[in-house]
């Protein structure tokens, strides 16, 4: 198998497919299918073999700047979204709205709530009772009064419009208007009658003189000249697509094998030298130079730093027991009595001896 992992058969078939031989017509293909498929299907090989190897290496340069580029910084982004606007308004919800808001609605029910609830208990309460009495005692029977006197001027008016109004109306409709209306019913009867069989004429003519003008030649058009056009372009644009079809696999298997000889490549020329160099040349000299200069350096290190402390801890004892001689030489010792003669003062606790100190310079 090759290094950039494609099958030499599958390779082959691909490439060779009716390309290097011509094709024997299928059957129910004419020559012209024939003739037209082998030119269409080099032509579309050569044009889309490049657009489909720089498409790979473009999907390929995005993946990669997706997973180093675009995710950290939208990640990063993000963060710094959170952390300029969303924070900053979580903190301004919690701290300042959400007890601006309880103050607000404590005011509101202070200063508005309880003075409605005090003025709707006493005083639109009482307004209302007296209105319902008033509309039940008052406004009630004076309206049933005006509804009847109403009523009998209504039956009054009915009856004088039904003589005055209606029955001269329908006297007038019956014995006038009716006999008027069937007369001109008869009359448009007769003029659309005369009117459609003059646009009959007329339609047939012009309907006779439209196919003979044009639909009998528009169909010999369509059946002697746009059929064959049209069956002819079909047969051009089916085999243009099936020659993209096979076209954009043939440009896949190359562009496959073009990635993994690149990446093979790329591999053996700076890869494995790298690591080849990092396990036989560095990791050695790394080592050399951990086990020679740098533990050395550190334990030396070490080694001054105790011997440091150490002179400091021998310093500070000497000095702590220059304080306690000068002392003993200007108090006394601790059997020694003050100088104002106080016996009861507390003894000065003893420190250690220079000796001591010095000691500790040597222990290692």
């Amino acid at each position: 198998m090759p290094p950039w992992g494609i099958r030499p058969a599958r390779c082959g078939v691909y490439a060779g497919m009716d390309l290097g031989k011509s094709p024997e017509p299928a059957r129910g293909e004419g020559c012209l299918v024939v003739a037209i498929r082998v030119p269409v299907r080099i032509v579309v090989l050569v044009l889309v073999v490049p657009v489909r190897m720089v498409g790979d290496a473009l999907v390929a340069g995005g993946r990669f700047l997706n997973d180093a580029v675009f995710r950290p910084v939208g990640r990063a982004l993000l963060w710094a979204g959170r952390a300029v606007f969303v924070w900053p308004f979580v903190g301004l919800w919690r701290h300042v709205l959400v007890p601006l808001g309880r103050g607000l609605g404590w005011l509101g029910k202070v200063l508005v709530v309880l003075p409605a609830v005090a003025l709707y208990r006493h005083v639109l309460t009482p307004l209302g009772r007296a209105a319902v009495w008033t509309y039940a005692r008052v406004l009630t029977p004076l309206g049933h009064a005006c509804a009847a006197a109403g009523a009998a001027v209504r039956a009054g008016l009915a009856l004088l419009a039904r003589h005055l109004v209606v029955l001269p109306s329908a006297w007038a409709y019956r014995w006038i208007l009716t006999p008027l209306g069937h007369a001109g019913v008869w009359c448009g009867k007769g003029l659309l009658w005369g009117v459609a069989a003059i646009a009959t004429v007329i339609g047939a003519g012009l309907y006779w003189t439209a196919r003979v003008l044009l639909v009998l030649p528009a169909l010999a058009v369509r059946r002697w000249v746009l059929v064959p056009a049209g069956r002819v372009l079909g047969v051009v644009v089916r085999e243009i697509g099936a020659a993209l079809g096979h076209a954009w696999r043939v440009a896949g298997y190359v562009s496959l094998a073009v990635g993994g000889l690149l990446g093979t490549l790329l591999r053996w020329t700076f890869v494995e030298p790298a690591r080849w160099v990092y396990r036989g040349v560095l990791t050695p000299v790394g080592h050399a130079v951990r086990d020679a200069v740098l533990r050395p350096a550190v334990e030396a290190g070490r080694r001054a730093g105790r011997a440091t402390r150490q002179a400091l801890a021998s310093a500070r004892v000497t000095a702590r027991q220059i304080r306690a001689d000068i002392r003993r030489v200007l108090v006394g010792g601790p059997g020694t009595p003050a100088p104002n003669g106080d016996q009861g003062e507390e003894p000065v606790r003893d420190v250690r001896r220079v000796s001591e100190g010095r000691n500790l310079l040597t222990k290692g």
